[in-house]
């Protein structure tokens, strides 16, 4: 864990400016999967839902502070993993000066649980430097938005960033 905390302590350090040392970080919107077997489908209101969860982790991370968004161009649009292959995402990320690009996978497991996959992977290396495995119950808008404020509050506090 002391390896971890060290490398997240120095994202942005090599790329930042002299007007702003805060960790540069990309932000891919994460891919979802629902393997539940619920017979009503459910797509539009899990995009709509991880559409908000979205915007809401880019905002709530930018809000503490430790970092500044750097916005990659994908094509397709928007940047996310599904149409990109690894080396793509961190060309995009590299392109757009992040140190650091956030990942992430969702998947509803049943009706009542779903598994958060979040991974900070370093520009430079290609290497993860975090990962963490989140449950959360319950498929709601008040649900995601929990799990959201949880995720957020959990990177935001690994290590000292710069």
């Amino acid at each position: 864990m002391t390896a971890v905390l060290a490398a997240v302590a120095s994202f942005g350090r090599g790329v930042a400016n002299s007007q702003d040392s805060r960790a540069a970080v990309a932000i891919f919107d994460f891919n979802y999967v629902d393997t539940s077997g619920e017979e009503r489908d459910q797509r539009s209101e899990h995009a709509a839902r991880l559409a908000a969860f979205m915007s809401a982790l880019k905002t709530d991370l930018a809000m503490q502070g430790r970092i500044r968004l750097v916005a990659p161009v994908c094509r397709p649009e928007p940047c996310s993993l599904a149409p990109s292959a690894p080396g793509d995402v961190l060309a995009a990320a590299r392109e757009a000066g992040a140190s650091l690009v956030l990942i992430g996978n969702i998947h509803k497991m049943s009706t009542l649980v779903q598994w958060a996959n979040v991974q900070a992977i370093d520009v430079k290396t290609g290497q993860a430097v975090l990962a963490k495995l989140f449950t959360f119950r319950g498929d709601t808008d008040e649900a995601w938005a929990r799990a959201e404020q949880f995720i957020a509050a959990e990177i935001g506090s690994v290590g000292p960033l710069p």
